[in-house]
């Protein structure tokens, strides 16, 4: 199976959402389609053996509307058309919007004196002529309002209907009915009817209509703020050293093993490793981190960020698509083109909304012209149905607000994989954390080196030689710091034979045709190795909180070292946060349960899960499913990805390995624990936003379509002004997105207080 991003054109509302749905999940070989209206994005899974992008892309042509494959370099120039696109259709409606707001304002003036039963000398005669009137609102509907019309017959040539549906019937309806007293005025007053005419009605729901799509374009516009933010961040050129001279060219000219030279003040064109030189550099625009970190030769650097004191050279690792920041903006644009599962109820609703709303508009026309007779008030009633009902507002609920709330977390720090994550984020009861690397920095040290001799000589030289020789074929963070202190110690290393690692216990191998074992005091006892004359040093170092691991050769005890691994400045106040979210904070890891708690002491954590293996992660994480919870588990190695994959929110530190970013649904690029806190208040403040999008979209069409329909008739009098009932499904999808653009001024409430 593959996965193509589309980018659809010809969207007016959430019917058409569900309409092009509808047609690409009918294309043999498409596996699963998500059609976000709000993002007018369509993410397709489809079998390339059976159906190709070309045929998709056809099938949303023969549905009326237009399918264009994702940029795949989204920092290309070319990437951005959509911004462009959106500026010309705001031209293109502020133009239709100003001619039909005037022609409007001349036929409500027209029209006065009807309305209000008397001459009003101020007007000019010609203004109240009928036949000026139709030519006028002609040129409203069929020039400016041309696009209600034409989608309305696209709908109706494939059987279905949409928001353009109802308007075209709404204001078409007032235009031709308007046309029959223009032309037989004298029969409508021989049948006792006055011969009015409603033709400023249907030119005044048209401009709204156009005002409210003028105004909820630009607002979506704001959505994608985030990413335009993020691709404005990357460098225009870079200074290349080629045959021993500095030239500066554009970015896309950059190749790989390119050799780049960067001043204090200058932007880091792409991602590479430096070496030459050394400098701080400010990596808050893609980690949210404000502190400059310091580089050195070997450190990786990340293209867009800001060098900051010193001059260096770096090498070019990754350019164009392949960069940090391009991944970046290419996972929120997923991200925002998801669908959070709380939308599943606005799009079965929007399924049938139009139809039910023209079936509601025709009985409603039927009742009216029964009780009253009156073909005028009858007209006005369904008018108004067909005007004030919209699939919009319940289209954009859930969408932009996720827009939203996806781009504000990645300028915090925060990748969010889709909508379904962000949703499920906010429902958390349970928070495990992985110790080594997450609590802790993951870069542990060597701080005591004990044998059985008790005191250093050559010999015990030899026995680091024997220890570090073995280690230095393992990737653990322990198995680092023992060949780092190794070296410190001016130990030469040899080779190894037959290395072994065994999962949550240790190493084992030949060096120097001597067995060595290094592990845990459990493999030890496991093993069958006597560790009594350790015993009482082991006890005192897990005591203080350190990791201890066992040393033996040739089956015997031969020493111990003790290991510390700081804890993150961060942490205690990150868990101390989530705790007064509610909170339960668990610290998972494979130490001892001694040194286990000294550390979860450290930082307040009081429900400790010690000496778990890495193949038993993702079952201890099932386990804690099982008592009903639902659990986040945050880690940042390739041991943890069952574990994160198995939670029902994996969360990786983005300074881990990419297995695990991968097999998560959020990462916090900095490695930060408080980006768990801030994601935690961004799901809760998105989830809010939705659902008091989702409320007023409801509640406005419960409430207007019965109003429109004249249910208050009875008791006040009146029925609604199809003019207002414009206005109202105008300015309902603006206030949705509006609302959602609230989310813009969200800001984490730890760091706020910090």
């Amino acid at each position: 199976m593959e996965t193509t991003t589309l980018k659809l054109r010809g969207m007016s509302c959430a019917a058409c959402a569900s309409n092009i749905e509808a047609a690409i999940r009918a294309v043999s070989g498409v596996e699963a389609c998500n059609v976000n209206f709000g993002a007018e994005q369509a993410a397709v899974t489809y079998d390339p053996s059976q159906t190709d992008i070309a045929s998709i892309q056809s099938a949303v042509d023969v549905a009326g509307y237009a399918a264009q494959p994702m940029q795949e370099d989204v920092l290309a120039p070319e990437a951005d058309t959509e911004r462009q696109e959106r500026q010309a259709e705001n031209r293109k409606l502020t133009r239709k919007v100003w001619v039909s707001g005037l022609v409007s304002a001349t036929l409500v003036l027209g029209s006065l004196p009807t309305m209000v039963g008397w001459q009003i000398s101020l007007i000019p005669v010609w203004m109240h002529n009928s036949w000026l009137q139709l030519v006028l609102t002609a040129l409203v509907l069929f020039w400016a309002g041309r696009a209600f019309f034409i989608n309305a017959w696209k709908a109706l040539k494939r059987h279905t209907a949409t928001m353009d549906t109802l308007v075209a019937l709404g204001t078409g309806t007032a235009y031709l009915y308007s046309v029959f007293p223009t032309f037989f005025p004298t029969w409508f007053i021989a049948q006792g009817l006055r011969p009015d005419v409603y033709f400023e009605a249907a030119s005044v729901i048209i401009t709204l209509l156009l005002l409210g799509r003028l105004l909820e374009n630009r607002a979506r516009g704001q959505t994608s703020e985030a990413i335009r933010k993020l691709i404005g961040l990357q460098a225009k050129t870079a200074r290349v050293i080629r045959h021993d001279r500095e030239v500066d060219i554009p970015i896309a000219d950059v190749i790989l093993g390119d050799i780049i030279l960067v001043r204090p003040g200058e932007k880091i064109p792409v991602d590479g490793e430096i070496v030459v030189g050394q400098s701080t550099i400010d990596e808050a625009m893609v980690t949210g981190e404000s502190v400059p970190v310091k580089k050195q030769p070997g450190d990786a650097v990340i293209g867009a960020t800001i060098n900051k004191t010193g001059s260096f050279q770096f090498r070019a690792t990754r350019i164009g698509k392949d960069t940090f920041l391009a991944q970046i903006v290419k996972l929120v644009q997923q991200a925002q083109g998801s669908k959070a599962p709380i939308q599943r109820l606005a799009d079965q609703v929007t399924g049938w909304f139009v139809p039910a709303v023209i079936a509601i508009a025709i009985f409603t026309f039927i009742l009216w012209f029964n009780l009253m007779g009156n073909v005028p008030v009858a007209l006005i009633a369904t008018v108004g149905v067909l005007i004030i009902a919209c699939p919009c507002a319940l289209g954009l609920a859930t969408p932009t607000s996720i827009m939203v709330g996806t781009g504000k977390g990645a300028e915090n720090g925060i990748l969010i994989k889709g909508g379904e994550s962000l949703e499920m984020a906010h429902r958390l009861q349970t928070i495990v954390l992985d110790k080594t690397g997450t609590i802790t920095q993951g870069k542990p040290t060597v701080t005591d080196y004990i044998t059985t001799n008790g005191t250093a000589s050559q010999n015990e030289l030899k026995l680091l030689r024997l220890a570090a020789s073995l280690e230095r074929h393992s990737e653990h963070p322990l198995a680092e710091a023992v060949v780092q202190y190794a070296q410190t110690q001016g130990v030469e290393l040899t080779d190894t034979q037959g290395f072994e690692a065994i999962a949550g216990s240790g190493v084992q191998g030949h060096v120097s045709d001597r067995l060595v074992q290094i592990g845990t005091h459990r493999w030890m006892v496991e093993l069958g190795i006597d560790t009594h004359l350790l015993q009482q040093p082991w006890e005192r170092l897990e005591s203080l909180g350190k990791t201890v691991i066992w040393i033996a050769v040739d089956g015997e005890t031969e020493a111990i070292m003790g290991i510390a691994d700081a804890v993150k400045p961060s942490s205690a106040t990150a868990i101390r946060a989530l705790q007064r979210l509610g909170l339960e904070v668990v610290m998972l890891t494979g130490d001892n349960q001694r040194t286990a708690v000294v550390i979860a002491h450290e930082v307040g954590i009081k429900r400790v899960l010690a000496e778990v293996r890495p193949d038993q992660k993702a079952a201890t994480v099932a386990t804690l499913q099982a008592e009903g919870k639902v659990v986040a588990m945050v880690g940042d190695g390739i041991n943890d990805a069952p574990a994160l994959a198995q939670a029902d929110v994996g969360i990786a530190i983005g300074t881990g390995t990419d297995v695990a970013i991968a097999a998560s649904d959020i990462t916090l690029i900095s490695g930060d624990l408080q980006g768990i806190v801030t994601a935690i208040q961004l799901s809760r403040a998105t989830m809010r936003n939705i659902k008091q999008n989702l409320f007023f979209a409801f509640i406005y069409n419960v409430a207007g379509i019965p109003i429109a329909a004249g249910i208050l008739y009875p008791v006040f009098g009146w029925l609604l002004s199809p003019m207002i009932a414009g206005a109202a499904m105008a300015f309902s999808s603006v206030s949705v997105v509006s609302n959602a653009l609230r989310l813009r001024n969200f800001q984490p409430q730890m760091r706020r207080e910090g």
